[in-house]
């Protein structure tokens, strides 16, 4: 089957639209008890398709526990060197550090020996065209590499910072009053 394919069944299942919400000009971070709406900046248009192929090549949800390993996936597979989408990242992996730990580290660890998708430089058109099997085996590196614990907690902390920056700045604000 197709990404194409793949990524309107994906779409389908998980209620978005046709074009998983790209072109929409907001988007939704959703908890337990609350949302929060924010802008879809053009950085994030361009790249979310890929984000959500990666929720397909690793079968995850679109729940926080997906997303956690899609999180730590991405940022052992350098999507930090693409900013601003890798502080996105990093920030949705400082909150799954909080929240779900076991799936954030087991998405690290696959990521150690794959090749990011956005780093394949592939044009849209070409991705969405091939094979899901055959990206599959395109971001398989050749040579297996060990997972280094100061790296990950490198990560872990950065992560955590970017997450909790906002809450930072706030009591900056509110101790300034």
């Amino acid at each position: 089957m197709t990404i194409e394919k793949s990524l309107q069944a994906f779409y389908k299942k998980n209620n978005f639209k046709p074009d998983g919400g790209e072109n929409d000009a907001y988007f939704s971070l959703k908890f337990r008890y609350f949302s929060i709406k924010l802008p879809n900046l053009s950085f994030r248009k361009n790249v979310i398709y890929i984000h959500d192929i990666q929720h397909i090549l690793f079968q995850k949800d679109t729940s926080w526990k997906g997303e956690a390993f899609i999180a730590g996936w991405e940022i052992s597979t350098k999507i930090w060197k693409h900013l601003p989408i890798g502080i996105m990242s990093l920030w949705v992996m400082g909150f799954s550090v909080l929240n779900h730990p076991k799936d954030l580290l087991k998405g690290y660890k696959t990521g150690i020996n794959s090749i990011g998708i956005i780093n394949l430089n592939l044009q849209k058109k070409q991705l969405l065209n091939m094979p899901v099997d055959n990206l599959k085996s395109l971001i398989k590196k050749e040579e297996t590499i060990s997972f280094n614990w100061v790296l990950f907690v490198f990560w872990v902390l950065l992560s955590l910072i970017i997450f909790l920056s906002p809450l930072l700045l706030l009591a900056i604000f509110i101790s300034v009053l």
